[in-house]
């Protein structure tokens, strides 16, 4: 799975940590978010939207292979 998240947090002038007190999760779980190393949950994910304004599918995009 693509994420936008990095683009979307410098968009908003957004620190990791930042981010992190907003959504409620640890500043470690954005950068391994960021790095692609963790796929948010749903909740997660729906929190990282409503933060941004954004609909879900403009912040994380299935990969060809996540498809099948």
């Amino acid at each position: 799975m693509r994420n936008n998240l990095k683009v979307e947090r410098a968009r908003h002038n957004l620190t990791q940590a930042a981010l992190a007190e907003k959504a409620k999760v640890s500043r470690q779980t954005i950068n391994a978010i960021e790095s692609g190393k963790y796929i948010p949950s749903t909740v997660l994910a729906l929190r990282l939207s409503a933060i941004f304004g954004l609909p879900v599918n403009a912040l994380f995009e299935l990969e060809e292979e996540d498809r099948a």
